[in-house]
């Protein structure tokens, strides 16, 4: 008897299944084939469409509502009737100005999205070309996005549905569910609504979906990455909660190990270590970091040598300010070849013949000066530099007349350095007054002497020693 009981008990759970399937293939997934309103169903499908396409979703919705109650799963081959009733119903939702409008609306939208799934699921709906359980992926995947932004379901209704789509997505969930199941799973843990194994396996999610397709979506592989960048934003608040050290090594280490040579690895395992907490006294990090350092030094120098060869005028600089100048020279003259600007030109030049300067080489001085000025002639450098020539090859200049005609051509540089650069005024001001003072002025004995050579105030004195000339001036 007790067998007979248990028998008829299971034949009892058998017939109500088979009664709920044939409600549901013959109640909410109904298609029109073989309905007596079958004409007038196919025409509100039609017409509610032609609506859809134009956004009329106040036209469209008499006509829908006789296409849904009459057929919710169309001709079986299609889910229009489920997925053109939830935009009408989100239009609905944003124009509701009642409460009880509002959660009306938000109760259909996720009607249509469940009934949608159960026709899927139930075979009542099979759509060509697309296998079912994508369909229901990406149906549950766009629910629960929908939740998250529109119907601003409350979290603890979200992240199931978000938890659900993820299970049925998998590595094809789409990129826009992942932000949502980061932001609601983090939400979630931090009022204690979430253990934080359970928020550890929806990062590993996360990072287990995007990374996949940010290697192998070629079409959306950048929109999965932004959407991980945004997920671990949600989580990075949380790491020290949700993460230990130990977790962390257990997780990068077969990584590392399977490319230990690979300094971008290293980089990202230090990076990921350091960012749950793990010290100096971890073997794993203190082995990486020894390792980054290495490679770090040798590719700092590698990207010096790269740039110094790429930017002469540095490394001239460098020469300079280390005493080689010959070197400095070159090195000024191959960035002059490779520079276009000519105020750029000009400063090199100028470089040049501050080195030839210190070296007392007057000619070469003088000429890269000239140059200079001549590339930029309003900087009143080169001219200050011409004046110190002046002054550094006046000894060369012959008797003490001559010697002092060569400051005043040089307080003639300076002074024209003064007249188009206001940024050496001050400068060329104190040695227009330092090479004026009596001491470099041609005094009552120097006219003497002057007058004895046949020079009077005014003459011209030919000044080869600095390839100039002057008038006397006492």
């Amino acid at each position: 008897m007790k067998k007979f009981k248990n028998l008829l008990s299971v034949c009892c759970l058998i017939a109500i299944g088979i009664m709920m399937q044939t409600i549901t293939a013959n109640g909410q997934c109904a298609t029109w084939i073989g309905n007596p309103d079958e004409g007038a169903i196919t025409d509100a499908h039609t017409i509610y469409r032609g609506h859809m396409k134009s956004e009329e979703y106040d036209s469209a919705f008499k006509f829908w509502k006789t296409a849904y109650e009459g057929a919710p799963a169309a001709d079986g081959k299609r889910d229009f009737h489920y997925t053109d009733g939830i935009k009408i119903y989100k239009y609905k939702l944003k124009n509701a100005t009642t409460d009880a409008e509002k959660e009306e609306n938000v109760n259909m939208i996720l009607k249509l999205y469940d009934d949608a799934i159960a026709c899927f699921e139930s075979g009542a709906i099979k759509m060509n070309n697309m296998d079912s359980k994508e369909r229901i992926a990406y149906l549950q995947g766009r629910k629960a996005y929908d939740m998250y932004y529109e119907l601003r379901t409350p979290y603890s209704m979200t992240f199931p549905a978000l938890e659900k789509a993820i299970e049925l997505g998998g590595n094809d969930t789409e990129y826009i569910v992942l932000a949502p199941y980061a932001d609601v799973a983090t939400y979630e843990f931090s009022h204690d609504n979430m253990d934080n194994v359970k928020a550890r396996a929806a990062y590993d999610n996360i990072n287990k979906i995007a990374d996949h397709n940010i290697k192998n979506n070629d079409k959306y592989g950048s929109y999965y990455k932004q959407a991980k960048e945004s997920a671990m934003g949600s989580f990075a608040p949380f790491d020290a909660q949700i993460f230990d050290c130990d977790f962390f090594v257990k997780k990068v280490e077969p990584a590392y190990r399977a490319d230990p040579d690979n300094p971008e690895v290293i980089k990202e395992t230090i990076q990921t270590l350091k960012r749950q907490g793990c010290d100096a006294s971890n073997p794993l990090l203190a082995e990486l970091e020894g390792k980054y350092a290495q490679y770090a030094s040798a590719e700092n120098a590698k990207r010096k040598a790269e740039y110094e060869t790429n930017n002469p005028n540095i490394m001239a600089r460098k020469l300079k300010d280390a005493g080689d100048y010959a070197g400095a020279i070159a090195k000024y003259e191959e960035a002059i070849t490779n520079e276009s600007d000519p105020a750029k030109q000009a400063l090199y030049y100028y470089q040049i013949g501050q080195i030839h300067n210190k070296q007392k080489q007057f000619s070469s001085g003088m000429a890269a000066a000239r140059k200079a000025a001549e590339l930029r002639a309003d900087w009143g450098n080169p001219y200050m530099l011409m004046g110190d020539l002046y002054v550094g090859n006046s000894s060369k200049c012959g008797d003490v007349i001559r010697q002092k005609c060569a400051y005043i051509a040089a307080i003639g540089k300076y002074r024209k350095a003064k007249a188009i650069d206001a940024e050496v005024s001050a400068k060329a001001t104190e040695k227009i007054n330092r090479y004026s003072s009596s001491k470099y002025r041609l005094s009552p004995e120097d006219k003497e002497q002057a007058f004895m050579e046949g020079l009077k105030e005014g003459s011209t004195v030919n000044l080869s020693c600095i390839g100039t000339s002057v008038k006397l001036k006492f």
